[in-house]
C-alpha cells in the first residue's frame, strides 16, 4: 500500500518554485562587444571625426580606438530574463506560481499530506527545467551582432529552481504504517533466539 506525499518533497518544491520566482529578476546574461561592434563603433568614430573633427579631436582618435578595443570580451551591461524574454518571463512566473499553490496548499490546509497532494509537480518542474535550458542554449540574439550575450547566475538558479520542483514531486512518499502484529514479532522474536513464547 502506497503512502501518504512527503512533506520534504513539498517543501523542495516550494523552495524551488520561490527560487524560480525571484531568478527570473536577477541577472540571466551580461552583455559584451563583439568584434563586429567593436570595428562598429570604430568606424563610427572614424566617420564622425571625419566629418566635424579638428585636429584636436583628431588627435583623440586613436585612444579612443584603444579605449574601445579594450572593451571587447567585457560585461557592459546585465539582463534579467523580465528585461529580455517578455513571454518566457509570464510562462515561468506562472509555473512558479502554480507550484507554490500544489506544494503549499497540502501542507498549510491538512494535518496529513494526501495522497494526490503535489502530482502536477513532475510536470510543472519538467516545463520550467525545460524553458530554462532552451533559453540558456539558445539565447536571445540582439539585432546586428554588435553585442553579445553570456550566461550569468540568475539563468542557472532559474534551472535549478525548475529541478528542486521536479525532484519535489518525484520526492518518495512516505510509507504508510504497518500493523504489526505480535504474531509477527514473535516469530521474527523466535527465529532469532530459538526461543517460542508460551501463550
Amino acid at each position: 500500500m502506497a503512502g501518504d506525499r512527503s512533506r520534504y518533497g513539498l517543501l523542495v518544491a516550494t523552495l524551488g518554485a520561490i527560487l524560480l520566482a525571484v531568478a527570473v529578476f536577477l541577472p540571466w546574461y551580461s552583455v559584451s562587444f563583439t568584434a563586429t561592434g567593436i570595428s562598429f563603433v570604430q568606424q563610427l568614430g572614424n566617420q564622425v571625426v571625419s566629418q566635424y573633427g579638428n585636429s584636436q579631436l583628431h588627435s583623440f582618435l586613436p585612444g579612443f580606438h584603444a579605449s574601445i578595443a579594450s572593451l571587447g570580451g567585457q560585461q557592459l551591461a546585465a539582463v534579467s530574463a523580465h528585461q529580455v524574454l517578455k513571454d518566457m518571463n509570464i510562462v515561468l512566473l506562472v509555473l512558479a506560481a502554480l507550484a507554490l499553490l500544489d506544494a503549499l496548499l497540502p501542507l498549510v490546509l491538512a494535518s496529513s499530506v494526501p495522497d494526490g497532494a503535489g502530482r502536477s509537480l513532475v510536470l510543472i518542474g519538467l516545463v520550467a527545467s525545460g524553458c530554462v535550458a532552451f533559453r540558456m542554449v539558445d539565447r536571445p540574439v540582439p539585432a546586428g551582432g554588435l553585442v553579445a550575450l553570456s550566461l550569468r547566475e540568475g539563468s542557472w538558479l532559474a534551472l535549478l529552481g525548475g529541478l528542486m520542483m521536479l525532484v519535489g514531486g518525484l520526492w518518495p512518499r512516505v510509507p504508510a504504517p504497518a500493523a504489526v502484529s505480535d504474531a509477527r514479532i514473535e516469530s521474527t522474536w523466535s527465529g532469532l533466539s530459538g526461543w517460542t513464547p508460551q501463550g
